[in-house]
């Protein structure tokens, strides 16, 4: 019991690799101008402008981030408009490890407490069917709140990271995603303790056979314990071919290990071999601790910050960028709320032979 104890009181107080976005004593990696467009000519017009929408589409493509600002606008299904015809009309989010809660059309929030910090990550790397991009809507942030997300070029990411033996590690082994997803049915009338995400809610079903078969569809395996929460395992390359830009990148970060909770409210507590996320090498050996504490600095290497404003959106590639951000702290009545479009989703097929 003491041990136990201890345990809890080092999750919760003492988590033992924070990411700090960008290194202290280091400049931001790139300067936000770059993949800025103001927006204040096309205000009335966002939705419609064809003019701006081709100046994202021959941004993204060129950068992999575009940034609108000056917007006049506060709602994402008409922001989104110019993103449209470069990312597609949104899709569903289904077998996602985040709770996320449907907003309006085909927006979500960000299904993450402010409480917590966010690892730097790419969005769904942990099955077999990724999204290409994502875009971020700022609907509300009240006046004096640091809610910036931040991003990290996954190119210098890449190219570092290629000449230590972790990276060696990386591209020779590859990687194991393994989720735990609560029952549903197990925590009606209880405090959700210990709970990610549920099942029904990650696969949009109350049937386990239909969660089941969904999550196969996805490159998953599938195994059920005693409590009826479903495991599942994703092997994968910790690389991904990026089309944009015709290189192989790295496609994996501590994101998906079990320190994602070490901050999270209701699951921070648990030891770290029963958190709901874990992460290992493909050939199911363990990160050591300092892999995983160079697996956490070298994005921060790399990281500068979207500083968002009320109305202001990006459109960020999910292979050449991935974002996180710092715990956000709220006084009673202030407000951060982002909205968040996923964009086409591609099926992942690793690093391609002579393209690195």
């Amino acid at each position: 019991m003491a041990a136990a104890a201890a345990a809890i009181k080092q999750g919760i107080t003492q988590p033992r690799w924070i990411p700090q976005f960008v290194r202290s004593g280091r400049k931001p990696a790139r300067n936000m101008s770059e993949f800025t467009i103001d927006c204040t000519r096309y205000q009335g017009k966002i939705h419609s402008s064809k003019e701006l929408q081709e100046r994202v589409r021959e941004m993204f493509t060129r950068l992999g981030l575009v940034y609108l600002t000056n917007t006049g606008s506060t709602d994402p299904t008409y922001i989104e408009k110019a993103f449209n015809p470069t990312m597609g009309e949104g899709e569903i989010y289904e077998g996602g490890a985040n709770p996320r809660t449907h907003i309006e059309g085909n927006v979500y929030d960000t299904g993450v407490s402010m409480e917590s910090f966010v690892h730097y990550h790419h969005e769904m790397a942990y099955i077999e069917d990724s999204v290409k991009m994502l875009a971020f809507f700022c609907t509300k942030l009240s006046p004096g709140v640091a809610g910036g997300t931040y991003l990290s070029d996954n190119i210098g990411v890449t190219d570092a990271l290629a000449e230590t033996k972790l990276g060696r590690k990386l591209k020779d082994k590859g990687v194991c995603y393994i989720r735990k997803l609560t029952d549903a049915r197990k925590f009606v009338g209880r405090p959700p303790i210990g709970v990610y995400n549920h099942w029904q809610k990650s696969f949009l079903t109350g049937d386990p056979q239909v969660a089941e078969e969904s999550a196969k569809e996805r490159g998953l395996t599938v195994e059920w314990d005693e409590n009826d929460q479903m495991i599942t395992r994703f092997y994968a390359s910790s690389y991904e071919y990026c089309p944009y830009i015709d290189r192989n990148l790295l496609f994996a970060s501590m994101a998906d290990h079990s320190i994602w909770f070490d901050t999270w409210p209701q699951v921070k507590q648990l030891p770290q071999n029963q958190r709901p996320l874990k992460m290992t090498y493909g050939d199911d050996s363990e990160f050591t601790s300092d892999e995983v504490a160079e697996f956490t600095e070298i994005y921060d290497d790399f990281g500068f910050e979207a500083p968002w404003k009320e109305g202001d959106a990006a459109l960020v590639c999910n292979y050449r960028f991935l974002h996180g951000r710092p715990i956000v702290h709220l006084k009673a009545h202030q407000e951060r709320v982002l909205g968040v479009v996923l964009g086409n989703k591609f099926r992942r097929i690793g690093a391609q032979p002579g393209k690195w």
